[in-house]
């Protein structure tokens, strides 16, 4: 990475910044969920999170990134790539959103579920407040494990193209909506529209799955966007009768939990 390349990089994400914070800000503000205590101190953390995990992991997954659109090139033939790029944009779009929310479910779900990568992904969970920035707080790690568990599999099938930099809008689509649609889902708003709750996460589907151990089911709600994907292994939990957790944040004494049950979700 380039000391100019390093500086436009920050740009953009300056300015970006900018622009979730004209929209979050505001909305926060006027359709709070729970009265927020935001410290100078704890807003300069997560905005060092911030720079640091657009930064970083973007850095750190070129190689590996690269290293599966060169497989899934010398894997499939140039009639199949063909055959994909054939398909309409919006056809080309869905599959990869389908294929790479099931990855990065998968990938979440481990996190929770394997104690070395719970050791990483817990730094997320540890807030006992959510807002819009508490999405950037995570491990550099954690980060660039979910994200190539997303990416892996759209990569693989061919789903961007022939290579890393080549033809793979998809994927680049799905991995800069993911990471928009997640300041929404932290958000501290009580905007909870039940129509859409099938078909795409909202914050009240992700605040569940920040929920203290004791104050509901944890380990449920994995999917960045699509809740049909934890519907259909098994760890959808979005309660009728309660409609947002009591307290947020971990058990510092409970290490990883193993996989939970179907039989023990509630939708």
């Amino acid at each position: 990475m380039s000391l100019h390349g390093l500086v436009v990089d920050t740009l953009r994400l300056t300015l970006w910044l900018a622009l979730l914070a004209a929209i979050l800000v505001p909305v926060e503000r006027f359709l709070e969920l729970r009265p927020s205590v935001r410290t100078a101190r704890r807003t300069l953390a997560d905005l060092g999170f911030y720079f640091f995990n657009s930064l970083i992991p973007a850095f750190l997954l070129g190689f590996p990134v690269a290293a599966l659109a060169a497989t899934a090139h010398r894997l499939l033939p140039a009639a199949y790539f063909d055959g994909l790029n054939a398909l309409p944009l919006w056809v080309q779009l869905v599959a990869t959103f389908v294929v790479g929310e099931i990855g990065f479910y998968w990938g979440h779900r481990w996190s929770h579920q394997i104690p070395a990568l719970w050791h990483f992904h817990a730094l997320h969970h540890r807030p006992e407040q959510l807002d819009w920035l508490v999405n950037t707080r995570a491990h550099p790690v954690d980060i660039v494990f979910g994200r190539l568990c997303g990416l892996a599999p759209i990569y693989l099938i061919g789903l961007a193209g022939r290579g890393a930099g080549e033809g793979n809008l998809p994927a680049i689509l799905f991995a800069i909506g993911g990471t928009i649609w997640g300041f929404l889902i932290h958000a501290n708003i009580r905007w909870a529209p039940r129509w859409l709750e099938p078909i795409l996460s909202t914050p009240r589907f992700h605040h569940w799955h920040h929920v203290k151990g004791g104050s509901g089911p944890i380990d449920r709600n994995f999917a960045s966007m699509l809740p049909v994907v934890d519907r259909l292994f098994g760890t959808l939990h979005m309660p009728e009768g309660k409609a947002w957790p009591e307290a947020y944040g971990v058990e510092e004494t409970v290490p990883a939990r193993p996989a939970p049950k179907a039989s023990a979700v509630s939708a």
